[in-house]
């Protein structure tokens, strides 16, 4: 009797105890996910319970329970990162917690040209799935923002830095922004930028982009550097069309007017005397040195020969010639490449 009791009392709850264990074991450590390779997308600020159980709905892990059992334990509950993961065979439970909580995930390239602007690169990032337009535009307008990120202005237009970047899907435009605003801290770090007529930082930042925006070619972005800084000693208004379409470029439709050039806004400089109210696209490196080391000399005007580069004048009346031969006459109005063009072209 002694025996029995025995083993119904102390025996068997042993035994179960030991048997549960093991199961808790196999379910945790040797179960592994069987299916084929495959992408499992935490969205921004998804909670726990939602991602335990679509892992569960798609049998990417043993047991919903065990699950949240083991990540309760190791305390990681909030602290599985946004982004997008590949879930392989072979995976046991542990693994996919150790995935989410170390943020390996499956990342998209996305590059960003020189001078776009900030509505260019929000089309960019939607495009490929790593931010929302709305969410992205709308933030980097957001003035508390830009000052929460230690910048000037108004917008973070300007510090957008153009580059080759690497981002989960659905990645928090917060998280975007930040890491271009950094690429550009970074990537100008050793630059000095005082300047004898701009005066401050973001003053060169707002005449790199113009110079940005007026070229294709980057062996004239000194030299345009120095017609706009030219202007503004003399002083004369900048009169650059890119700023001018930027004051209206939600409004947009692709063809500048004399209207456009007539309406006041704070980028119009066919209005306004001096600077833009702020950047008007992310210039890159080269247009930012270009205009803290501009080439000097007597231009003031400029104008197109429709291949990307363009003609400099010192005169009114010169360029007024170089208007009618760019211009105005149909056998220049189409041009070659700038692409194709040598610089001592």
């Amino acid at each position: 009797m002694k025996k029995i009791l025995f083993i119904f009392l102390v025996l068997a709850p042993l035994l179960g105890f030991a048997f549960a264990a093991v199961k808790i074991y196999a379910d945790v450590s040797i179960w592994k996910y069987k299916g084929p390779e495959t992408t499992f997308i935490i969205r921004a600020g998804e909670g726990f319970a939602s991602i335990n159980g679509r892992l569960a709905r798609e049998k990417l892990i043993s047991s919903a329970k065990l699950f949240h059992r083991v990540s309760q334990y190791k305390g990681v509950m909030t602290s599985f990162k946004t982004g997008e993961y590949l879930i392989k065979p072979g995976m046991n439970l542990l693994d996919v917690i150790d995935l989410f909580v170390t943020g390996q995930s499956l990342t998209v390239s996305v590059t960003i040209p020189e001078g776009r602007n900030l509505f260019d690169i929000g089309k960019l990032l939607e495009q490929a799935e790593i931010t929302n337009y709305d969410e992205f535009v709308a933030l980097a307008k957001n003035s508390d923002f830009v000052k929460e990120l230690g910048l000037e202005g108004a917008r973070v237009e300007g510090y957008l830095f153009p580059d080759t970047y690497h981002f989960s899907k659905n990645t928090p435009a917060a998280t975007v922004i930040r890491t271009m605003v950094n690429s550009f801290k970074s990537k100008t770090a050793d630059l000095d930028f005082t300047h004898p007529l701009l005066k401050t930082p973001h003053e060169v930042v707002i005449l790199a982009s113009v110079v940005e925006k007026e070229t294709g070619a980057a062996w004239e972005r000194p030299i345009i550097a120095g017609v706009f800084l030219n202007r503004l000693k003399k002083p004369m208004r900048l009169q650059s069309d890119p700023t001018t379409i930027y004051g209206i470029y939600e409004n947009w439709t692709g063809n500048l007017r004399k209207k456009h050039l007539q309406e006041t806004t704070p980028y119009n400089t066919y209005r306004i005397n001096g600077l833009p109210k702020g950047p008007i696209a992310n210039p890159g490196l080269e247009a930012i040195k270009a205009v803290l080391n501009p080439e000097e000399h007597g231009y003031y005007y400029f104008v197109s020969k429709n291949d990307g580069t363009h003609i400099f004048s010192t005169t009114y009346k010169d360029h007024n010639a170089a208007v009618e031969e760019w211009q105005k006459n149909p056998a220049n109005r189409k041009g070659r490449s700038w692409r194709e063009l040598q610089p001592n072209q």
